[in-house]
Parts: C-alpha cells; structure tokens; sequence
C-alpha cells in the first residue's frame, strides 16, 4: 500500500528531481516520496503547474481537492495504465442489462443497509435502546429483494437512511440535535461532518477503483453521468457505516471533536483546520485497521476491503462468481 498526503496549508506544490515538494508560506518545505504515494489531499489554496501534473500522472498519483470550506471539489485521476477493454465491454453490458444491474444495485444497498443495522446492534448492545429502530430496519432491507427497479430500492434506501439518522441523537452523547441529513449545505455539527468523512470514503474508494480495471464511471446504483465518478458512489455506500459513521460517533463520544473545532459564526457549517486534522489523523488509522478476512485466511485493512469490494465485482461483471456485497461479521 502506498502513503497518502494531507496538505492543509496554503503553499506551492511542485516538482523537484524525482521528489515532489510543497512549501508553504512560511518557506518551510516538505518532500514526498513519489514512489512511494498514491494520493495527494489538497485542502489549502495550493499552487502548481502542468509539469508537477504531468510528472504524479507518470507515477500513478491520485490528486484530490478540496475547498477552503472542506467540501469535495474534484480529482486529477492520471491516465489509466491498468486498462482492459474487455472488461469495460462487459462493465458497460452488465450496466445495459436491466436484470443484472438491478441484482448488483440491490447487492449493495443491501450490504449497505446491513452494515448500518449492525451499527445499531452494536449500540443496542451498550445500554441504548435501538430496537424499534433496528426492526424497522431490518423489515426494510427484506423489501429490497422485491424491488423491482432501481428507483424503487432507492426509495426503500432512503427510509433505511431517515430511521438511522432519526436515532443519532440516541448514540452521540454530545448536544447537537441532529434532525435530518441536509447535505447542500450542512446545517450542524453532524451534518457538516458526514458530508466531510464520506467526500474522503468517496475518494479514497477512487483510489481503490484506479487501482484495478474497472471503469469509475459507469456504476449500477447511481446513475451514470457526466462529471462525477459514479462507481465510487456506489461501492462507497457499503463501507460508510464501517469506516465512516463509527468514526464519527466515536469521535464525538469520545470529544475528540467538540463545537471548538468548527466556525461559530457559520452555524458550525465549516471544520477548522484543527478539526480537519484530527479527523484525518482518525481516518487514517480506520483504513490501517485489520480484520482476519475468512477467505482469504489473512489480515486485511479497512483500505484493502474496499479493494476486494471492486475484485467481488469484477468477476460478477464477466460472470465467474455471483456479486455478494460485503457485510460486516464481526
């Protein structure tokens, strides 16, 4: 596994022999092993120019940026040196196939949703009294089978999601009354931090995607269109509830994160810098945590689990082995 870069600073990024350096505006500098990189995460105003751009797309880099505010602004993917034009073929065939890719969509919101009741569980387990949410929950994901369109799982998704963010104030200990999820803008605490977490599960799973033969941009669930790349969408779904939400709550019942790392004046819409350190100092050691995979008779991390999510699929696409959405066993 390469390493990933956080730059939160305002600076200048550049190239310099094998080496990419940024400095900042107090002239300090900092190199960063190419070789060793697979992504950069540009948070601050950073300056560069075509010939850094063209020197990380010869090393595989992955740039994604963000803006002043921490919202998600877009990636520099390098050209695709890992390319199979038979399984784009196949990818393009299994989207075009109404049967297939509604039994892929429902795979994954029905690992989705699985992995959010077993964030219930786990709560429900610790002397919070989730069980009407959890019922609930789980009478919903047995309509998934009988979808019969993607707008209509959708829709079931949708009341999965208002159940489990309706028991949030239950599970976080700290005042925020969180009452829905508003994404454009964020309206609190929470809201502001899930928007945040899940923009770095949705890249970091870019990343992944950019690692094996799979085309981002032609997904299942989400609709394919222009401008974003939908697949990491999709397969993002699964992993939030694992990697993301169990962040958050964790972070806040631990205060790790408290109203002091965001913007009074903005109704806490914007993370401080110090906020978005912490966080991604926390996402980090999440993607590094290892489980025993029961397959593969080894330990793997969080990160390498999104990775084997886009394999799983792979060989749906070209029908070696039934697509079955990863669900948390542990």
């Amino acid at each position: 596994m390469g390493e990933t870069f956080y730059i939160l600073k305002d600076g200048d990024l550049k190239r310099k022999d094998n080496n990419v350096i940024i400095t900042n505006l107090d002239g300090e500098e900092k190199h960063l092993k190419a070789e060793v990189t697979d992504e950069v995460y540009l948070f601050g105003e950073v300056s560069l120019n075509t010939k850094l751009l063209n020197f990380i797309s010869q090393k595989g880099i992955i740039l994604h940026v963000f803006n002043y505010y921490g919202f998600y602004s877009g990636s520099y993917y390098p050209r695709e040196t890992n390319i199979s034009g038979y399984l784009l073929v196949q990818q393009v065939k299994s989207y075009d196939n109404e049967e297939k890719r509604l039994n892929i969509a429902k795979e994954i919101l029905k690992a989705a949703s699985f992995n959010i009741y077993r964030n219930l569980r786990y709560y429900n387990g610790r002397g919070i009294d989730l069980e009407e949410s959890m019922k609930s929950i789980d009478s919903l994901i047995k309509k998934l089978d009988y979808g019969k369109s993607i707008n209509e799982i959708m829709g079931i998704e949708g009341n999965i999601r208002k159940t489990y963010y309706s028991i949030w104030n239950d599970i976080v200990k700290q005042d925020i009354q969180f009452e829905k999820r508003v994404k454009r803008p964020p309206d609190n605490m929470i809201n502001s931090l899930i928007s945040f977490v899940n923009s770095l599960i949705y890249t970091t799973t870019l990343s992944e995607i950019y690692k094996t033969q799979l085309n981002p941009t032609i997904s299942f669930l989400h609709e394919p269109g222009t401008k974003r790349f939908s697949l990491s969408l999709d397969i993002a779904e699964i992993f939030k509830p694992l990697i993301g939400d169990r962040m958050i709550f964790s972070m806040l019942n631990k205060n790790q994160i408290t109203e002091e790392d965001f913007e009074r004046e903005s109704n806490f819409l914007y993370l401080k810098e110090s906020g978005k350190r912490k966080i991604l100092m926390e996402y980090d050691k999440r993607l590094e945590n290892t489980i025993s995979h029961k397959e593969l008779g080894r330990d793997v991390s969080y990160r390498y689990l999104i990775r084997l999510e886009c394999y799983k699929l792979i060989k749906s696409i070209i029908g070696e082995q039934e697509y079955i959405g990863f669900k948390i066993w542990w």
